[in-house]
């Protein structure tokens, strides 16, 4: 198997070289900004010696891993000395294999390769990383070693256009960490009331997990529940009226998620385009005001 090498030794860096080296890949190789992070990821992984800079990384894998904060991508590739034929590849969401353009005009084959995921921490992404999907984006060369690497990964892998990793990163945004901030917000309203975020949380957990699991198991539009996707007209005004009085500063929100909803209502069938109408009319009055 190719010999990997990863260049920052972050939660994402040291949870693929784990991953990877459990599969049988020989991860030979890690340095980061911190020689405490590389050491720590090479203690990890049998074999892996933590070296003291980039280029001994590069001089030592054929394939390498650029793991650093995102905004460090372009200048570890810029600095760093290629060898023609070597692979690098970065693992950002956003950004399309441009940002490896230092790398390219040295002869090396460049790629992305984003686990969709979250990496609050390595225990947690070891856990999470089989069954996601990896998005690649690859020179020729590159392409079939990373779809087979997202294989052994037990992930599902896609192509992703240049000019589609942003919006596809916005989604993955959307889709997780906006889900946070969600939670955050509904579990500000239990305060009003007494009820400590802590114990908000355990509360919700399982309306949230139950919410999953149906989207999973029932899909969308047919998962959606409440009053918008019964036209409950009354229900929505009393939440209005009740969050200016308790957390107006919430109301712009609810108001624009509402609105976003009545949609999937209408394809879910239960709401007429009378009950549709008054929705929209009711929750548009309010962004007004």
């Amino acid at each position: 198997m190719v010999k990997l090498g990863f260049i920052g030794a972050g939660t994402v860096g040291t949870a693929l070289a784990i991953s990877l080296s459990k599969k049988g890949y020989p991860v030979v190789a890690t340095s980061s900004r911190r020689s405490s992070s590389a050491e720590k990821l090479a203690e990890r992984v049998p074999g892996c010696s933590a070296v003291g800079s980039s280029q001994d990384v590069a001089d030592t894998a054929e394939l390498v891993f650029i793991t650093t904060p995102d905004n460090a991508i372009a200048t570890v590739a810029g600095e760093v000395k290629w060898h023609p034929g070597q692979g690098v590849v970065h693992c950002c969401g956003a950004e399309s294999t441009a940002v490896l353009e230092a790398a390219r005009r040295s002869g090396a084959r460049t790629g992305a390769f984003h686990p969709l995921q979250t990496f609050a921490s390595v225990e947690k992404a070891l856990e999470n990383i089989p069954g996601s999907t990896i998005a690649i984006e690859a020179d020729t060369e590159l392409l079939q070693t990373l779809k087979d690497i997202a294989g052994d990964l037990e992930g599902h892998w896609i192509e992703l256009k240049a000019e589609h990793r942003a919006v596809y990163h916005a989604s993955a945004v959307i889709a997780c960490n906006y889900l946070v901030t969600l939670e955050k917000l509904a579990t500000d309203i239990w305060h009003t009331f007494g009820i400590p975020r802590r114990q908000a949380i355990q509360a919700l957990l399982p309306l949230v997990k139950g919410t999953i699991r149906n989207i999973e198991n029932v899909g969308i539009p047919d998962c959606l529940t409440g009053p918008i996707a019964r036209g409950d007209v009354a229900t929505v005004k009393k939440h209005l009226e009740e969050l200016a009085l308790s957390s107006p500063e919430l109301i712009s929100t609810y108001r624009e998620l509402g609105l976003q909803t009545i949609p999937i209502a209408r394809e879910k069938g239960r709401i007429d385009e009378d009950g549709a109408g008054e929705l929209e009319a009711l929750l548009s009055s309010q962004r007004a005001d």
